[in-house]
């Protein structure tokens, strides 16, 4: 049952020297997350589309590989600003949701600011779980910010 469990979030800030508008097209499209997520998500693809196509609310990306594919469904989304997602699939936490916030910043560049929630379902599980979804988001968002500067840099 809801709040049975601890609550724990994670905040992950990065700084990037392209627009809000590139980064948050690469994080939008859950078709293209394996273009830049590398081995955190080595296939992406589109589930269902949503509104606005193909990554708005109620869109569902799907990453990975079987055995461990990993749905996610769209539930916040603001142009050039947010991408909202929560997970669809069972995991060893409950209620996981994350926000990935882009803000321009004075003189160019982006404020990339990540932030996952979750619930324990297991007593005594949280601070693990809290411990590798940092390390994970830490590792999304680096990788993002470098994909949206080669981005910027190729012509």
């Amino acid at each position: 049952m809801a709040g049975d469990g601890r609550e724990f979030s994670v905040t992950v800030t990065a700084h990037s020297s392209a627009a809000p508008a590139t980064l948050f097209r690469l994080a939008a499209d859950g078709g293209r997350w394996s273009e830049w997520a590398g081995t955190l998500a080595p296939r992406s693809s589109w589930e269902r589309q949503g509104d606005p196509p193909p990554g708005g609310i109620g869109a569902i990306r799907r990453l990975g590989l079987w055995p461990i594919v990993v749905r996610e469904e769209t539930v916040a989304y603001e142009q050039d600003r947010l991408h909202g997602y929560a997970l669809r699939t069972p995991a060893p936490m409950r209620d996981y949701r994350a926000e990935v916030t882009f803000e321009a910043r004075d003189g160019g560049g982006t404020d990339v600011v990540w932030q996952g929630t979750f619930t324990e379902l297991i007593p005594g599980t949280g601070r693990l779980a809290e411990r590798a979804l940092l390390l994970l988001l830490r590792s999304l968002a680096r990788r993002l910010v470098h994909a949206a500067e080669r981005d910027v840099r190729t012509p």
